[in-house]
């Protein structure tokens, strides 16, 4: 990966929906030579893939927490059916497991405080594994989606 490479992955992360074209006269680059540099960072893997940033609060989605998961076992087969019972639940829009304590960290987000209930006491609490949940609000997002320092 060269500097040209990175200057085009700078720019699809400022505006995916940007058109090769432009892509090209944005990095110096003829269109041709751009097209086949962007084909081979999408096959090298590179770029994962493109989507629409949404805004949770004009969706209705204002309530934005962490939780934190502490697990009372980890083995092997117990972190597989957790993880994969997070994975199912769809607002969870992120979650990392951790070293040390806690274990895991959830962002999950939802209509309302009454909609977070609902789901920490029928989901994530029910989640296999676990041994305590702490919860935390999110006040205010300070730094979200911030491109990767390419």
């Amino acid at each position: 990966m060269d500097a040209i490479d990175r200057k085009i992955l700078a720019e699809l992360q400022r505006d995916g929906r940007i058109t090769v074209t432009e892509l090209a006269e944005r990095v110096r680059l003829s269109v041709s030579p751009c097209h086949r540099r962007l084909r081979a960072l999408e096959e090298s893997g590179a770029i994962a893939g493109y989507r629409a940033h949404l805004d949770p609060g004009v969706l209705g989605l204002g309530f934005d927490s962490l939780v934190f998961v502490t697990m009372r076992d980890a083995d092997r087969d117990t972190v597989t059916a957790f993880e994969a019972a997070v994975a199912g639940i769809a607002n969870v829009v992120q979650a990392q497991r951790l070293f040390g304590d806690p274990d895991y960290l959830l962002r999950v987000i939802t209509r309302d405080l009454s909609a977070f209930q609902k789901l920490y006491d029928d989901r994530l609490a029910a989640l296999p594994g676990v041994q305590r949940l702490s919860s935390t609000l999110v006040m205010k997002s300070v730094v979200e989606d911030r491109p990767l320092p390419v």
